[in-house]
């Protein structure tokens, strides 16, 4: 059975395990109601956990994703605040436009400049949070100042599934999930992200451009983040200058439990859904077990990511043992 599939399925496994878990620690758990709060909740990190993905793909990483979430967020609320008949979808665009804007400065410093990701990121992060506290001056984006249409979106169902309601947002979610699985699995330009992330010199010798594909990793990731700034607005509509403040660990804990490689060159957008979707689980199920405190909680999101790489390493070293006894 190929390493990805066996991935897939142990993270099947895990998730089912924690859902029968916590059926036994929480009233009430196996419930419409909370299918739904986790399910909403996961499709507002989804968009971004899917932008990382693509990024460490590469052989990089955006620590500025959350940073870019929350200031899409605000000011898609700000300008729709003033221009409340502005489409829905023309919203949509402005919202991934800024983040891809966004993901296109920290794309062409890594490419071009030749900066470390993780130094451009940071420092992104650190600059767009000090943009939002300027810009903000103090101002909360409410509820009452964005058109009715948007405050409604979150309970908006897009169809029922054993007389579940699912909603819109997490179709919208899923459609991010699916349409970059599919052109990384059939499209051969988005194949190399994978080739880029697995050897770049062999990828350059290969007649690939490598700051090009760079630049549109990080451009995509801004992009899907600018998804996730619109998806955040929507689900929460009181926005303030921490928005999105921590959703950088988040989707770095979606994208390495869902075995997406942190050495880049491997990954796919099923173990990301399913990543998210566990990694989400514990972080909601954990705020309503009253045993276990909010410092654990991220304590075990750090652990998670941890044990995520190191499990990475370790297959990573027995397949190429394997392999080197093939041969």
């Amino acid at each position: 059975m190929h390493p990805q599939t066996l991935r897939i399925l142990a993270l099947a496994a895990a998730l089912l395990a924690t859902v029968l878990f916590f059926s036994t620690q929480i009233d009430g758990y196996l419930s419409e109601r909370m299918f739904t709060r986790i399910s909403t909740s996961a499709a507002v990190i989804l968009p971004i956990a899917v932008g990382q993905a693509i990024v460490v793909i590469t052989r990089n990483i955006d620590l500025s994703i959350g940073s870019t979430m929350g200031v899409v967020a605000y000011l898609t609320g700000d300008y729709l605040s003033g221009h409340p008949e502005l489409h829905p979808v023309l919203v949509l665009c402005l919202a991934m436009g800024i983040g891809a804007g966004i993901g296109a400065i920290n794309g062409i410093l890594v490419a071009w400049g030749r900066v470390p990701s993780i130094i451009v990121t940071l420092g992104t992060l650190a600059l767009l949070r000090s943009f939002l506290v300027e810009y903000s001056d103090a101002r909360t984006i409410t509820t009452a100042s964005l058109p009715q249409w948007l405050v409604d979106l979150p309970q908006a169902n897009a169809f029922s599934i054993f007389g579940i309601d699912v909603r819109v947002t997490v179709v919208l979610a899923l459609a991010s999930a699916v349409v970059m699985g599919l052109c990384l699995s059939r499209l051969r330009a988005a194949r190399r992200f994978f080739a880029v992330g697995s050897n770049p010199d062999a990828a350059v010798m290969a007649g690939i451009n490598l700051p090009m594909v760079t630049l549109l990793a990080f451009v995509l990731s801004g992009a899907l983040a600018g998804l996730s700034g619109f998806l955040f607005l929507a689900k929460f509509g009181n926005i303030t200058v921490v928005a999105g403040m921590g959703f950088e660990l988040k989707s770095v804990a979606a994208v390495v439990v869902g075995g997406v490689s942190i050495l880049g060159g491997s990954g796919s957008m099923v173990g990301v859904v399913i990543g998210t979707v566990l990694v989400d689980t514990i972080d909601n199920s954990l705020t309503r077990w009253e045993l276990v405190s909010e410092f654990w909680r991220d304590a075990l999101l750090g652990f998670l990511i941890m044990a995520a790489v190191t499990v990475d390493t370790f297959m990573s070293r027995q397949l190429s043992r394997l392999s080197r006894k093939e041969s």
